[in-house]
């Protein structure tokens, strides 16, 4: 009230004092709205009073709080400390209250923070002055020369530091806008004075080893990062990075990656490995998140102290930048081998081997030799299942693919010359239909007469291309007795025709060997033949002879069940003496009423004939105990039709006594109902 009877007097005289006055009066009763339009008569006056303005500049900024406009209140505070710093003070100190002076103070100090980090960009903001005077002038002066920010930042620390000297945050905000003003060394000795105050400090220590990195005390900087490190707070880094110039963040990071390898190139031990993984952090930091090197050798450092899936994470941001970056996805590999993830270490190595081999084997071989070995293994047992499937296909495989497993195959003989790999190589040569050189290799590797059976075995199939098929069969058999899914493999590779000839040539050979009673041997060969006529039931036959006389019995008894399967054009008498061979080795195996149903049928189909096999082995007497002993479990368990059957093929083989009492008690027990 008074202030409205002195701004109605006549007098004009401190007229926008009182309006100022008024202002703070209407805020502190909460009408905001008029406090507003005081406040902003003073501001756009034709002639303003400094300190009028002043008053009306803070009065402003706290209705901007309350409005969300925390921007425009820390500009209202600038320009209030542009006209006249102490007159700020003691207007805060005099007409803002404690309840709010708090808030204004943070944010004030959040506000300065951001101008000094080019977090806000003023030039966007809605914001419109009326009327030119001088406040507006240096309203409009900061707000569109954001490269002003720093000396009005500094007026602003200035002013929160004289309200709270004990408060570190204005400090380091007013230290923050000295550097940028490119007053260093006012900003270092107002850093060092915090430092002295609390010297475990992340922010401080921060600030002062960047600057003194800047002034060449390099060995300063060091320890104030090993400080820095083992407070175990180094994301205080990150705003101080967005506050310093491009040249001192490249100094940080060309100085901390020169630090990480230096510590790495010494000790190996886990606290050396740690402090250098520091040193790496800050250094990708510097770099604004992304520096190739270091990521690489971070990830390498966490693999050492088995943080396998952290150095994951680094080669992964690597990749993404660069996903044919060698060392990335080699390194990756490798953690994925540590942990046995054998698919994801194949897939990485064979993608760093197909950018650039050169650069992968050596790394390779610098494995221990236990790694090495798995590696090498689960890599040919990833080719091998690939080329297996691009031969079997019988499709002209994509040169990509094949192109791949030629770089895989060459890169496995340069890393270890073990036989497998070079076979693998040969492999690879011949289903790209480079015979003469898969050929030279061979002969390279092995000598021209191999000691080694897979060896041997693929100059075979090479001796097949000039239609050497007699020479052939011998390395080939040999291979069947020890690996026939390896020797499947390799007949992908001969014609059909060829397959014909080799077969027979096989046969006939294990034949004449069987004759010599040297069922081992022949065996190898009988396979040979089975596997180049695809199941031949002829040669499968032949196959399951042999393998009753080795007393093989299951193996003859799956030979046997592909030919019987396969019955259809063949004659009775051919039928049945399969199935007396099935029933041979049925009995063999104990499988006694599976056994009898087997003879039952060859009786069937032609019983001259299975009387005559059965007469030659197992014998009459000993076959009918068998089908007596199956007849009378069937009979027990009431099964009289199938017990009555059994009996009767079994008096054709012999006329047992048993076997006649038995058809006896049939008689009587099914008086009552028909069994025929």
């Amino acid at each position: 009230d008074v202030c409205e009877q002195l701004l109605a007097a006549e007098q004009n005289t401190y007229h926008n004092t009182l309006l100022a006055l008024r202002g703070f009066c209407s805020l502190h009763a909460q009408d905001q709205h008029r406090a507003l339009q005081d406040f902003q008569r003073v501001i756009e006056h034709d002639s303003p009073h400094p300190s009028s303005c002043i008053k009306a500049l803070c009065g402003r900024g706290l209705i901007r709080i309350s409005g969300g406009s925390n921007y425009l209140t820390a500009l209202d505070y600038i320009t209030a400390c542009q006209l006249k710093l102490d007159e700020t003070i003691f207007t805060i100190k005099s007409y803002v209250p404690w309840n709010q002076r708090g808030l204004l103070l943070k944010v004030l100090q959040e506000e300065g923070q951001m101008m000094l980090q080019k977090k806000r960009y003023p030039g966007g903001s809605s914001v419109s002055f009326q009327k030119t005077g001088l406040c507006t002038f240096l309203t409009l002066k900061f707000f569109f020369f954001p490269s002003r920010d720093a000396p009005g930042v500094f007026q602003l620390a200035s002013l929160l530091v004289e309200l709270d000297s004990s408060d570190e945050a204005s400090r380091l905000l007013c230290a923050d806008a000295l550097y940028q003003m490119g007053r260093g060394e006012e900003a270092h000795k107002m850093l060092s004075l915090a430092h002295s105050r609390n010297p475990q400090r992340a922010p401080v220590l921060a600030r002062l080893a960047l600057l003194q990195l800047k002034r060449g005390f390099v060995y300063d900087g060091n320890q104030l990062l090993r400080r820095l490190i083992r407070t175990g707070d180094s994301s205080c880094l990150l705003p101080v990075l967005d506050i310093f110039q491009d040249e001192d963040r490249k100094l940080l990071q060309s100085h901390c990656r020169w630090r990480a390898l230096a510590i790495l190139k010494g000790k190996q031990e886990g606290a050396a490995i740690k402090e250098a993984i520091a040193h790496l952090s800050f250094a990708i930091l510097a770099a604004g998140g992304y520096a190739e090197d270091c990521l690489l050798t971070r990830a390498r450092c966490y693999g050492r102290l088995g943080q396998m899936k952290t150095a994951i994470f680094d080669f992964n941001a690597v990749l993404k930048e660069d996903p044919r970056n060698v060392q990335a996805l080699s390194g990756r590999g490798f953690v994925h081998l540590a942990l046995r993830q054998q698919k994801e270490a194949v897939q990485d190595l064979i993608s760093a081997l197909k950018v650039e081999a050169g650069a992968v084997i050596p790394a390779i071989l610098s494995l221990k030799p236990e790694a090495q070995r798995l590696v090498t293994g689960w890599l040919l047992q990833h080719g091998r299942a690939t080329l297996t499937e691009l031969v079997a296909t019988k499709d002209p495989p994509g040169e990509e693919t094949l192109g791949d497993l030629l770089m895989m195959a060459k890169a496995l003989t340069k890393i270890c010359r073990a036989a497998q790999h070079h076979i693998f190589y040969t492999d690879v040569l011949m289903a790209n239909g480079e015979h003469q050189e898969a050929l030279k290799h061979l002969q390279e590797a092995f000598g021209h007469c191999p000691a080694e059976d897979f060896a041997r075995a693929r100059l075979a199939v090479l001796q097949l291309q000039s239609r050497n098929v007699a020479g052939a069969a011998a390395p080939l058999s040999v291979l069947a007795r020890r690996d026939e899914k390896d020797l499947a493999f390799l007949l992908n590779f001969v014609d059909t025709k060829q397959q014909q000839h080799l077969a027979q040539a096989a046969a006939q050979e294990g034949k004449v060997l069987m004759k010599g009673h040297d069922h081992q041997q022949a065996l190898g060969y009988h396979s040979l033949a089975v596997l180049a006529s695809r199941d031949s039931p002829r040669y499968l036959r032949h196959r399951a002879a042999c393998l009753m006389h080795l007393k093989k019995y299951e193996k003859a008894l799956k030979d046997m069940e592909k030919v019987i399967q396969g019955h259809g054009s063949n004659s009775p008498k051919t039928q049945a003496g399969d199935h007396c061979c099935q029933g041979f080795l049925l009995l063999a195996l104990a499988q006694e009423e599976a056994a009898v149903q087997h003879y039952m049928q060859a009786l069937q189909l032609d019983e001259p004939l299975a009387l005559g096999t059965i007469t030659e082995c197992p014998g009459r007497e000993s076959l009918t105990k068998t089908f007596h002993k199956i007849a009378q479990f069937n009979f027990e368990k009431q099964r009289y039709e199938e017990a009555w059957k059994i009996t009767d093929y079994g008096l054709k083989i012999d006329k047992s006594s048993e076997l006649q009492k038995l058809k006896a008690r049939l008689k009587r027990e099914a008086s009552s109902c028909s069994i025929h």
